[in-house]
């Protein structure tokens, strides 16, 4: 596992959230213009509440959009877990120069919403995956 350092912005929407979900969440990353959620292993549904009303709770008192990603041990299952909608071919993590890299294929018609605007999905997953797994770099096959 990557290192983690919360800061306390962090820490405070974690206790938020964790407060009135009771999901257990393991990361924060507080954006601009949203707020990216690791949520433990098995506690996605309580996170998202009966017909989503734990985060629509959450999204309301924050006044933020929140996006969940659900933690997994293994890295394979996390990046097409941090792809959300995208519907994830294969991933391959591979080492090359003493670096591990993700290699992620994804249907040609998705690509765009892989990347998202301005490239915000895409350097979110980079981010989440280097974070958690100690992958220096994913690219889109």
């Amino acid at each position: 596992m990557g290192e983690i350092r919360l800061t306390a912005e962090s820490i405070q929407y974690i206790a938020l959230f964790e407060n009135m979900t009771r999901a257990k969440i393991l990361d924060c990353i507080p954006e601009e213009e949203r707020l990216v959620y690791v949520v433990k292993q098995g506690d996605m549904g309580l996170a998202i509440g009966r017909n989503g009303e734990n985060i629509n709770r959450v999204k309301k008192t924050l006044d933020k959009p929140i996006e969940l990603v659900e933690y997994s041990d293994d890295p394979v299952t996390f990046l097409k877990n941090a792809f959300g909608p995208v519907s994830v071919s294969s991933v391959n993590i591979l080492n090359k120069n003493g670096k591990r890299l993700a290699y992620v294929e994804v249907p040609n018609k998705e690509k765009g919403l892989a990347i998202g605007r301005n490239g915000k999905n895409i350097e979110k997953v980079k981010m989440l995956a280097r974070r958690h797994h100690d992958i220096e770099d994913v690219i889109l096959q």
